[in-house]
């Protein structure tokens, strides 16, 4: 869940576009990239990320295995992190374990923890070109010409990333997996509501029902957390990569397919359940192929309400952020505001289920 944390004094005030930490960074990458010589010819960073930042990075390498002209990202925190958050040291872990097993994701290269290159842990990734933006992804015909086959790619690159499954020693600071991740969930979120000094009748109803309805569970697997149109990118028509790891950890794969599925992640293509880019048949078809998994209606139904109440408790997590003052912002005000769509669509969503 994203509540906020302390903010880190160490990331407070840096900044990653001075010319000590540029040329510092230049440093550090003529090392890991084996180079006789490297130039940092543009860094600039990326649009979004709330939680952390991304800066992209045009380089030029002479000699080595990266030889020629290069885009890579550099990934670190942001000056306000989240106590859920992954560190960049265990988020570059995930990244690297899910890369492995055959997700399209970026390529992870290199893991810095020295604090005299940049000041904080940061990790380098490579650049995959696309478009993330969910509101033109679920609109503009020519960037998805084949809906279809794009819901399919999500749906078995989805399942390849469950393919994984604990132990995994190199992510052994994962939290173990819940015995039964719906009810410990709901306990989890209880506790973050009781936190929050907001009554909240219609989640309190949302999670009664989920504890009422709470599936049977099934073997844990590593799970992205927030496996959304957002989140991943789109070049040419296909799926060419996934991104944001932050939130990953060991779970029921029921959750990320709730969490794509649900409406708040549509961006008002409601007609396309899956992420409003295709429709559920077209992503449950290709995590079939891959899985041999199918699922109910009153499958997709709960965790598509676990996936609401989820929303819910971090959008009131994020609008706190900014009332305390702690980091003013007119986007987490914002995010506050869209709990109330969030209980209508747990209120219809429990309805609809209220004779399974």
């Amino acid at each position: 869940m994203a509540q906020a944390a302390p903010e880190n004094a160490s990331v407070a005030g840096m900044d990653l576009d001075s010319p000590a930490v540029h040329d510092s960074l230049q440093r550090y990458l003529l090392a890991q990239a084996g180079a006789a010589q490297v130039a940092i010819t543009k860094m600039a960073r990326l649009s979004g990320g709330a939680i952390q930042e991304n800066w992209a990075l045009d380089v030029t390498v002479e000699g080595g295995p990266y030889q020629g002209k290069q885009t890579w990202v550099l990934r670190t925190d942001a000056p306000s992190a989240v106590a859920v958050s992954l560190t960049r040291p265990q988020e570059f872990a995930v990244l690297s374990v899910a890369y492995q097993a055959g997700v399209t994701v970026p390529r992870p290269l290199w893991l810095c923890r020295d604090p005299d290159v940049a000041g904080r842990d940061f990790f380098v990734m490579e650049r995959i070109a696309g478009v993330a933006a969910g509101h033109r992804l679920v609109r503009e015909a020519e960037l998805v010409p084949n809906r279809a086959m794009l819901g399919e790619e999500l749906g078995a690159n989805l399942a390849q990333l469950h393919t994984v499954v604990p132990p995994q020693p190199s992510l052994d600071f994962l939290p173990a997996p819940y015995a039964n991740h719906a009810l410990e969930t709901i306990a989890e979120y209880r506790r973050h509501l009781d936190h929050i000094d907001v009554a909240s009748p219609a989640l309190e109803w949302g999670l009664r029902w989920c504890e009422l309805h709470a599936p049977a569970s099934v073997p844990a697997c590593l799970i992205h957390r927030d496996y959304r149109t957002g989140n991943y990118m789109v070049d040419q028509g296909k799926l060419s990569g996934v991104l944001d790891w932050e939130f990953a950890g060991w779970g029921d794969p029921r959750e990320d397919i709730g969490w794509l599925m649900a409406r708040c992640w549509r961006f008002s293509a409601n007609e396309r359940e899956a992420g409003g880019v295709s429709h559920a048949e077209d992503f449950l078809r290709g995590y079939q192929r891959i899985s041999g998994r199918s699922f109910t209606r009153a499958e997709l139904r709960y965790w598509q309400v676990m996936a609401h109440l989820r929303w819910a408790v971090i959008a009131l997590q994020q609008a706190q952020r900014h009332l305390s003052g702690k980091q003013p912002s007119l986007e987490l005000a914002l995010t506050g505001r869209l709990v109330a769509e969030l209980e209508y669509e747990i209120i219809n969503l429990t309805a609809e289920g209220s004779d399974e």
